[in-house]
């Protein structure tokens, strides 16, 4: 058993439970009329408000901010609650966003920042760091691209034969994502000549899946931008236990929202063991043997279903995978990096289930939106200390009452007695599970809405500070991107 200590207060507004507030006193007569007076006033100002903004323009009346707090009270077409506002916090089913809304590609900017507000935030910050030069990565390099009077173009790129099948898949599926947020545009996208990298790592000055966590990891060269762009499983991902997102995202909803996860008691009725599955050999250069020391950690633990896969011979399927949906049957969901990033990741959100993972190295374009709780805050044994880097990654932390997403010691060392905590805890570990799932799908953070409003902000972004004059790119006319697609680069 681990000794607990109370809970530290770990935000400012941290609220008192019930059975803690003051008893009530009797107000005094002046005081009941003094309330009144001001609510009558309140009545008015909040009427004559209204007024004023049914006759104002659809634009914003200030600045749209991205943080996480309530930043938009301009009326939009089909606006969410206010609660909505405060991004990181989840949306409770009763406001959710209306499917109508989620699956709107023609979204304006300003409707976009409204609806889904923080999700600019990864390039509101590269753009931010002011303007760089395009440079001709040749034939051998990264794929680039024109965007010319809202149409695409492919300039130059590797030939399908010198690609694997994977990365083929990779390539495809994120052109047509980019494609598909231009069609549905409803104003044009700035012209430009974009560098596409669809490899994990990430390097030079590109549109890419994701950029380091950890600030002093960034390249020192003043002209290096890392442009977050959507994984390309967002169109889709043909693996048999993952398939589109679009499929992955009804069969997680049939689960969770179905009679056997849905409705009240459905957090009891999932599996009390934390899960994962992967290959112990795909880990990255920075954490080379975490995955084995996770398999090697939970052998035999009854907390814990966890197993390496074993693969065919063709390597295309795994006799003891698990169907993406079929994770969020268990209470707790282990995540795990790969060489950079893990693709896996947006999908294990989707479940109202607790993620456990070691700080995450590798952000993608939502991940800014995790809201941790450090295990190195509760009162266990054994307990670790974040190290700098991650400190510097993670500045923020939060309490179990705020969270959406737990980091565990990178060495898995205290994996089991965090379940246990949570398992002793079921209100606060539901909590984190429920805030998740009602951010990330909830909120439509993993939208077709959502994604082709990212891809043209990130586009326009991109236009603002690049510079392609002298690169001899501005000169190259390209191919349209529906001749192209029938060959893929062959």
């Amino acid at each position: 058993m681990y000794k607990e200590k109370p809970l530290p207060l770990f935000s400012p507004a941290r609220r008192l439970p019930h059975s803690q507030h003051p008893p009530r006193r009797r107000l005094h007569l002046r005081h009941i009329t003094f309330l009144l007076a001001c609510i009558l006033c309140i009545c008015y100002f909040t009427l004559l408000s209204s007024s004023s903004s049914s006759a104002s323009s659809r634009s914003p009346s200030h600045t749209h901010s991205e943080t996480q707090s309530d930043t938009s009270t301009t009326p939009q077409k089909q606006q969410p609650s206010k609660a909505r506002h405060d991004a990181g916090k989840g949306v409770p089913p009763s406001k959710r966003l209306p499917a109508s809304l989620l699956n709107n590609l023609t979204l304006t900017e300003e409707e976009c920042r409204a609806t889904f507000p923080g999700l600019m935030k990864e390039i509101d910050d590269t753009v931010a760091l002011g303007p760089f030069d395009v440079k001709d990565t040749g034939e051998f390099g990264p794929l680039q691209g024109r965007i010319k009077d809202g149409k695409l173009y492919i300039l130059h790129t590797q030939r399908r034969k010198d690609l694997s099948q994977e990365m083929v898949n990779s390539r495809t599926a994120t052109l047509h994502s980019l494609h598909r947020a231009l069609l549905t545009s409803p104003s044009p996208i700035k012209d430009t000549i974009f560098t596409l990298n669809f490899l994990d790592q990430p390097f030079g000055t590109c549109l890419t899946y994701s950029r380091p966590a950890d600030p002093s990891l960034h390249s020192p060269d003043p002209n290096a931008r890392l442009f977050l762009m959507p994984h390309f499983s967002f169109w889709a991902w043909p693996l048999p236990f993952i398939g589109s997102m679009s499929r992955a995202m009804e069969a997680i909803t049939r689960l969770e929202e179905g009679p056997e996860f849905g409705g009240e008691g459905g957090w009891q009725r999932k599996v009390s063991k934390a899960v994962w599955r992967g290959t112990t050999w795909f880990s990255s250069v920075t954490s080379p043997g975490m995955r084995a020391k996770l398999v090697q950690t939970t052998k035999d633990k009854p907390w814990a279903d966890v197993e390496a896969l074993d693969w065919d011979g063709k390597g295309k399927s795994a006799r003891n995978g698990l169907k993406i949906e079929d994770f969020c049957r268990y209470k707790y969901v282990i995540h795990t990096e790969g060489v950079t990033y893990s693709g896996r990741f947006q999908y294990l959100q989707q479940c109202a289930s607790v993620v456990l993972t070691p700080p995450i190295q590798w952000v993608q374009h939502t991940t800014h939106l995790v809201r941790p709780l450090f295990s190195s805050d509760l009162n266990l044994t054994p307990r670790w200390e974040p190290s700098e880097r991650v400190k510097k990654a993670w500045p923020v932390r939060y309490g179990p009452e705020e969270a959406n997403i737990v980091f565990v010691a990178p060495d898995w060392s205290d994996l089991g007695a965090v379940v246990e905590w949570l398992e002793q805890h079921p209100d606060l570990a539901e909590g984190i599970a429920r805030r998740q799932r009602e951010l990330f799908v909830g909120g439509g953070y993993f939208s077709p809405a959502a994604e082709a409003c990212y891809w043209r902000a990130l586009m326009n972004g991109w236009a603002k500070v690049a510079r392609v004059e002298g690169s001899g790119l501005e000169d190259m006319e390209g191919t349209p991107f529906e001749l192209w697609a029938m060959t893929n680069g062959e």
